[in-house]
């Protein structure tokens, strides 16, 4: 199962992940207060900035529409 992950960073942004597999969302939850983010999306490893918090929605998001 594929979805989108909202990863609201320390530094108050927001990164956005599409296409993600939920096993990948819950790696991403378990580094919540890491410092040093990484997982692999599509074969490759990624980095990322210190998270506060991910959400995960099931779907893709419509960015069409008004976003």
């Amino acid at each position: 199962m594929t979805g989108t992950a909202l990863l609201i960073n320390k530094d108050h942004t927001v990164t956005v992940l599409e296409n993600v597999e939920h096993e990948v969302y819950n790696q991403l939850v378990a580094q919540e207060d890491s410092e040093e983010i990484e997982c692999t999306i599509n074969n490759k490893e990624v980095h990322l900035h210190p998270i506060e918090k991910v959400v995960w929605y099931e779907d893709t998001i419509d960015w069409t529409y008004g976003y």
